[in-house]
């Protein structure tokens, strides 16, 4: 399809896109778009296919049917499905994995290094990384400290780093606030909004429903493997259907 179908704006589209676990239908025809420069949310129980959401943009896992459209340039849509993920990585998709994935055994420095390894000693990376480590202070901090010593705040700063090393035209983000006190999430949250006002596309997948919707442009939200309402996270978080199912009464 050519890229004249969809709003100007529009960074990724997801069209009709089915998942399963054999014989378990995780994804059913759901079909949502990302914008240039916001934050899309992809909110809802667990096991409603959040995750495995994200894991098919990036190919870890293989869809059965549908789309996935990625603006690679403003000249040219690609069918993310058709490629591999290190291709999808270099296009520009990064993802933050659910429970961190960073290398314990080594640094920080190391950790943040292998986020750059698809840009070829691209001169920029050096700024990116001074970027990356003004964002996280306290990354640089403890630069030449094993990944294995941070809290779990901290290793998530370093995911996000990480990531970020990458020059990401979109950032995809598999449940960053899991498992943190929440001073930390609200620094994670902080630093989210941060990005997203410097330009930074971002898909926000997370369980804590109310910080995802108050940061976020719009949002979906889905159960069993389907989207059942949409819109702009603020008044989505005003909705009562959202209220009674994920905020409490």
């Amino acid at each position: 399809m050519m890229a004249e179908q969809y709003q100007d704006k529009a960074v990724l589209k997801v069209d009709q896109l089915c998942v399963s676990y054999g014989h378990i239908q995780a994804l059913k025809n759901i079909s949502f778009q990302v914008n240039s420069g916001e934050i899309t949310a992809l909110v809802g129980a667990n096991g409603a296919g959040k995750s495995t959401s994200l894991l098919t943009i990036s190919k870890i896992i293989t869809a059965q049917s549908g789309t996935i459209l990625f603006q690679k340039n403003p000249q040219e849509w690609v069918n993310l499905l058709t490629k591999t993920s290190s291709e999808i990585v270099r296009m520009g998709v990064s993802q933050v994995a659910e429970g961190r994935a960073i290398l314990l055994t080594m640094s920080v420095e190391e950790n943040l290094q292998l986020g750059s390894y698809t840009r070829d000693r691209n001169p920029q990376i050096a700024e990116d990384l001074k970027f990356v480590l003004e964002l996280f202070p306290i990354l640089k901090n403890r630069y030449k400290e094993l990944a294995g010593n941070l809290s779990g705040g901290e290793q998530q700063m370093l995911a996000i780093g990480r990531a970020l090393m990458a020059k990401p035209k979109l950032l995809l983000l598999d449940e960053p606030s899991m498992g943190l006190a929440p001073l930390k999430v609200k620094e994670i949250f902080s630093v989210l909004k941060e990005l997203n006002q410097l330009g930074q596309s971002i898909v926000l997948v997370e369980q804590n429903v109310q910080q995802a919707l108050r940061i976020s442009h719009q949002a979906y939200v889905l159960e069993n493997g389907e989207i059942t309402l949409q819109g702009v996270g603020q008044e989505l978080l005003a909705d009562p259907r959202i209220i009674k199912a994920y905020l409490g009464t």
